[in-house]
């Protein structure tokens, strides 16, 4: 696991210097605290920081073929690199590490930019062909590695974080306009855009390739087709589901370091843990987290799966500071990052850290087991009739607008208004401020902002593509595209790489999703039992009922108590200073009513108050010269 960085110039003239490499790769050492290396070449520099996982003595990168013709750095892991490898030698190629890194560089010798279609895990490498002269970059299937790129002046810039390009290239640093609509909306800024006009993200399975001054972006995987295979019973899904998890599982214990797993109380850690005791040679080293709030407190659930399952255990009650953990954070997030589950799962990981360099985790459940209770809401909304799509539009734009902003249902009146393909939409939306939240917006905004595209036109046409018969699947499809990559796959990114701790997530091994995808929708979501088939595993392999069939809670921060007592004073004082409404985004009024509501217990708007206050401190770390901790 590493960060990797560089430039790479579109002809040989533009050449790089070695201390513009290191200076990139300063900016992500967190990523990799362990080693540095670069490559440097009249056009081309490669850089990378190491964390040591895989071959901890001989793994240093950047790592070439046979001859040298051909570069690369690596960040992530390749977990069948054990059987890639005697084919490759087989074939005639000579190794020189024992690492996962150096596969992938013969690979490419043989099958070019299809050695993607090989390679087993989570990853985002640059790989350059000094004969061919180009640059291949590519990003994993579903996205756990990220990977970001400008071109910029005839050079392509690129790296595992913004941080790095900034670091290259400060002129980058131009604001998204358009992207900071789609945070509004989402909470986070969905690929291939940033927070940045001229820095974009590869989206996950693509890839980019470099060369002669031209980019050319292609994808090389997507999710199948849903619903497409039908066991024969409960009992063959079962041994089928099990089988392939768990060798997920399995494959994913390979490390030349100390491993645990993240174990959050859910049904997906659980299960995880549950498959890694099995596996395991001796107790699993497990870390959970808890609130001193109980309404947020899952730390009791994690105690009962951790002694069902004899493992190492170990807890933390966290009661952080919020003023200086959401400077930090903020920081590391790079863009408006709206999901304050980053927090505890940046405690959770710190704790791991002191104990484990890789921890196993149950990221993506959700997404393919139709977890989220959202699944359930919309769809029971579709029960209770359908307006006319004239009828519903007159409400949108004639009465809703003018109902008072504290009106209890008046959201709600305006998603039931909604035909079904907006109504999901909608749902997602925190802050859908061209739409109902509107008010929020300073009228000079507003009136930028309505000649921007629509935040949910991309979101249409995913939902367009899915390649499923009924909704919720459509639905899983787009959260599989969007928020499990943009949101989950980035908040434990960046919060496990803030602490150089490497985190894997089995349940998002590309066959075993591949095979879930393919499962009809009633093995996920059945009589309103969400994860139905696998909370049945949970069952089966030991997972204590009162854990599996519990109320979903997400690991969530008890916002809702600490924005009422200990922010109280911070937050009027961020949020409404000279500096902060001199940017022209929001109404005044507007946010002394949304935080008035909040504070009198009229209304619970820590959500959408957070999202305003991550905003704010993103733009005072990023965009003001000479910015200081706040």
């Amino acid at each position: 696991m590493c960060g990797i960085a560089g430039i790479v110039g579109s002809t040989a003239d533009m050449a790089v210097e070695p201390d513009m490499i290191r200076r990139m790769c300063q900016a992500i050492i967190h990523r990799g605290p362990d080693d540095e290396g670069i490559y440097v070449k009249d056009h081309v520099g490669l850089g990378m920081r190491r964390l040591s996982i895989i071959d901890l003595v001989g793994g240093r990168q950047p790592i070439a073929n046979e001859d040298q013709t051909i570069w690369i750095v690596f960040n992530g892991e390749i977990y069948n690199f054990p059987e890639l490898r005697p084919e490759l030698e087989a074939r005639g190629h000579r190794f020189r590490t024992h690492s996962d890194t150096e596969v992938i560089v013969h690979l490419y010798e043989d099958l070019g930019s299809a050695c993607v279609q090989k390679l087993r895990g989570m990853f985002a490498f640059a790989l350059y062909d000094g004969q061919r002269k180009s640059l291949l970059l590519a990003r994993d299937r579903l996205g756990k590695k990220p990977l970001h790129y400008s071109l910029e002046k005839g050079r392509l810039y690129f790296g595992s974080e913004i941080k790095a390009l900034l670091a290259a290239a400060p002129a980058l640093r131009d604001l998204n306009r358009e992207a900071l609509l789609k945070y509004f909306y989402f909470g986070y800024i969905p690929d291939p855009e940033t927070a940045f006009a001229h820095i974009h993200k590869l989206p996950p399975g693509h890839l980019l390739e470099f060369a002669q001054g031209q980019v050319k972006i292609r994808p090389y995987w997507s999710l199948p087709a849903y619903g497409t295979h039908e066991p024969a019973s409960e009992e063959e899904c079962l041994e089928e589901l099990e089988r392939r998890l768990a060798e997920a599982v399995r494959i994913r214990l390979i490390s030349d370091v100390p491993l645990g797993a993240l174990l959050s109380g859910g049904v997906d850690s659980s299960i995880v843990v549950g498959l890694m005791a099995r596996a395991h040679s001796g107790p699993v080293r497990t870390f959970s987290i808890g609130f001193s709030k109980q309404d947020f407190n899952e730390a009791d659930s994690a105690r009962k799966v951790a002694r069902r399952f004899g493992t190492d255990h170990h807890e933390l009650i966290v009661e952080p500071d919020m003023r200086g953990a959401i400077n930090f954070l903020t920081h590391h997030m790079e863009e408006p990052f709206g999901d304050s589950s980053m927090l505890p799962t940046y405690f959770v990981c710190k704790m791991a850290r002191q104990h484990v360099t890789v921890a196993l985790a149950g990221d993506g459940g959700d997404e393919l087991f139709a977890g989220y209770t959202r699944y359930t809401a919309v769809h029971a909304r579709r029960l209770l009739g359908r307006l006319p799509n004239w009828a519903g539009r007159w409400y949108r734009e004639n009465v809703h607008p003018r109902l008072p902003l504290g009106l209890y249902g008046r959201n709600y009146l305006y998603n039931a208004s909604l035909n079904d393909g907006e109504r999901y939409l909608d749902y997602i939306s925190y802050l859908a401020v061209l739409g109902r939240d509107q008010f929020l917006l300073s009228p000079e905004f507003l009136s930028s902002a309505r000649h921007e595209a629509s935040p949910l036109e991309s979101y249409r046409n995913i939902l367009a593509e899915a390649q499923a018969s009924d909704p919720v699947s459509a639905w899983m499809y787009l959260d599989s595209r969007t928020y499990l990559p943009g949101d989950i796959l980035t908040k434990v990114d960046r919060m496990s790489m803030a602490t150089s701790l490497e985190v894997r997530a089995p349940i998002l091994d590309h066959l075993f999703a591949e095979w879930v995808v393919g499962l009809p929708l009633h093995w996920k979501l059945r009589r309103g039992v969400t994860k139905y088939i696998f909370k049945k595993l949970g069952e089966r392999i030991g997972v204590p009922k009162e854990v599996l069939y519990r109320p979903k809670r997400g690991f969530a921060l008890p916002l809702v108590h600490w924005m009422r007592q200990e922010m109280k004073e911070e937050l009027p004082r961020l949020l409404l200073e000279k500096r902060t409404l001199e940017r022209g985004y929001f109404d005044p009024k507007a946010v002394r009513h949304l935080l008035d509501e909040h504070f009198r217990g009229r209304r619970e708007n820590s959500g959408k108050i957070w999202l305003l206050l991550i905003f704010e401190l993103w733009h005072r770390h990023f965009l003001e010269e000479g910015c200081r901790p706040v």
